[in-house]
């Protein structure tokens, strides 16, 4: 079997093949209960999970950008969609899922994918985190089998409904889900290539139906039967006020589904020396988001641990997940009926684990112990994401990493005033030879390094202007370490160009950088300053300065800031020398 489909099956084999049906089938069996538990974590019937696994499963592979990823619903989900459905209902949720996946399209159209890695580490790991307790502590109820309990956005209402309804235990419950996460546990230790969490619920599920008949929820019970059918084509109701009103959502989802697909892409590359396409990944992404609501499913995105374990089971292309998905959809045809006989207790551990291994504890733990910027942005993450929501928590992450890294930044800029050291062989100039009694009255030199930006514009000038001494013939600016200059700071540079000229100065500018000077160009600072009075080098900058100066000034003149200047405070001429 030789085939290519966007150039991602240039060379299959059957060989090949019979690797991709291996992986597929062993993802699958993986990903089926993760579908189930994330849709009734999300606040819907288990089936749309399901749905979401199958048809989102096998576009995301066939369109994306990742030769390995593998989609489907994700905990970084749950709690956007549960908050979603008890904001709006179920039917508001679809579309939102199909703006989200517009919005995906577009961000891959417009080739945004590459902006994703400028999301600071902090900022991740924090919502990560935050994400992963909301999961956790939104399974304690199933977990204990408590009853009457009413589902909330905020993370402190829900944990009062567990504290008011802690009177409700069913033991039954606790049993059947310890059960299953000692299973879980067990298997992963002594059995690491069986399915865990499938063994787990089988286990649970079996144990539960002998001892504990009618004893403890099932999903037939609380959501009804799963239907062995295949997923149902629905017009969805799309208004301009549903629309409206869902846009804010609907970006939370494309933004994190942007997010969480492109580092298990990221992932992906790392494991396996390959590079993705991350435009066309998105794009992939957006199309399963858009097609899946209309056959019921719920938003979904590529999943880091199912991604892994498809590469760990010998994956070699797209093909993989494909057939992860084919699998989901025979095993619905097949096994529904016995899925709906599944406790919620049971599904409980399985999420529970879920959210531990996202939880990011070691990087978050090493990250807060350094008590740095990056340390509070990490926190303030945390919290949000856990006591308000995932859209808060990231935009005030995201602002307070910006603040930081300009506070950095603006630190970065270094400006000082130099002159050139006599005891060095080739005249370097250097700031510890400035003084008040070594400093020329006519020629200001001044090196600049960092960038020249806004937060570091107002320093710049501050520096200059504050240890000017008068109002020099020439001032010498070495930019040979400024690596970009933005509009800020082009406009603090005009400032001290106009101040020098409208005094009778000249401004000289030696060593500034091809990048530099074209940005200057643009703005047309290079024609203000007169593209004469750029110098490759000091020295040429510095020869030039000492022809421009006041001669009867330098009569008398004891700082003696250049080899020439013994000469120069007598009536004499110029001695040309070269300094570096």
């Amino acid at each position: 079997m030789r085939t290519k489909f966007t150039g991602r099956f240039q060379g299959y084999s059957s060989v090949d093949f019979q690797k991709d049906i291996l992986s597929g089938i062993t993802v699958g069996v993986i990903a089926i209960p993760l579908a189930m538990a994330f849709a009734i974590a999300s606040g819907v019937n288990p089936e749309y999970g399901i749905y979401t696994t199958i048809i989102a499963g096998i576009l995301i592979s066939l369109l994306g950008g990742s030769k390995y990823q593998i989609g489907g619903p994700t905990g970084a989900f749950v709690p956007i969609l549960l908050g979603i459905v008890l904001a709006y209902g179920y039917a508001d949720l679809l579309l939102a899922g199909l703006l989200a996946g517009i919005m995906l399209c577009l961000m891959g159209m417009f080739k945004l994918g590459t902006l994703i890695k400028y999301i600071p580490l902090p900022v991740t790991i924090g919502f990560t985190a935050g994400i992963a307790v909301i999961i956790f502590t939104g399974q304690i109820a199933n977990f204990l089998g408590l009853t009457g309990i009413e589902k909330h956005e905020q993370f402190i209402a829900n944990m009062k409904e567990i504290i008011l309804h802690v009177d409700t235990i069913n033991v039954y419950s606790i049993i059947t889900a310890l059960i299953c996460l000692s299973v879980i546990l067990g298997t992963a230790k002594l059995l690491p290539k069986v399915p865990n969490s499938l063994a787990g619920l089988i286990v649970s599920s079996i144990v539960a139906s002998i001892f504990f008949a009618e004893q403890v929820p099932t999903i037939g019970t609380v959501y009804g039967g799963i239907p062995n059918a295949l997923p149902q084509f629905r017009m969805l109701d799309i208004t301009w006020e549903r629309i409206e009103r869902l846009l804010a959502p609907a970006f939370v989802i494309a933004a994190l589904g942007a997010i969480e697909s492109l580092l298990s892409a990221v992932v992906a590359d790392g494991m396996t020396n390959s590079k993705h396409n991350s435009n066309r990944e998105l794009i992939g992404q957006g199309v399963a988001n858009i097609v899946t609501p209309f056959f019921g499913g719920i938003p979904a995105t590529g999943a880091i641990a199912r991604t892994a374990t498809n590469i760990k089971s010998g994956a070699v292309s797209p093909m993989s997940g494909i057939i992860h998905g084919v699998f989901v959809l025979f095993t619905l045809l097949l096994l529904a009926p016995y899925a709906s006989a599944i406790p919620l207790a049971s599904m409980a551990p399985v999420l529970m684990i879920v959210a531990w291994n996202m939880s990011e504890r070691k990087h978050f733990a090493h990250l807060l112990k350094q008590k740095t910027g990056d340390s509070l942005v990490l926190l303030l993450t945390f919290l949000l994401t856990v006591f308000t929501s995932l859209t808060v928590a990231v935009e005030v992450g995201l602002i307070l990493a910006i603040l930081l890294f300009v506070n950095q930044m603006s630190k970065q800029l270094i400006t000082e005033k130099v002159l050139p050291d006599h005891h060095n062989k080739q005249s370097k100039v250097l700031p510890h030879v400035v003084n008040d009694q070594h400093d020329c009255p006519q020629v200001s030199i001044y090196t600049i390094e960092g960038p020249l930006f806004f937060g570091a514009a107002q320093t710049f000038e501050k520096n200059i202007l504050n240890t000017l001494q008068g109002k020099p013939r020439v001032l010498i600016l070495r930019l040979s370490k400024v690596p970009f200059m933005d509009t800020t700071g082009e406009a603090t540079f005009r400032n001290i160009v106009k101040e020098i000229h409208n005094s009778g100065g000249t401004v000289l500018v030696s060593g500034a950088t091809s990048t530099l000077k074209e940005t200057l160009q643009k703005n047309k600072l290079l024609e203000e300053i007169g593209e004469e009075y750029f110098f490759k080098h000091t020295g040429e900058a510095i020869n030039y300065a000492l022809t421009q100066l006041n001669t009867n000034q330098c009569i008398g003149c004891h700082h003696f800031a250049f080899r020439e200047c013994k000469q120069l405070s007598q009536p004499s001429c110029l001695n040309n020398k070269t300094y570096n």
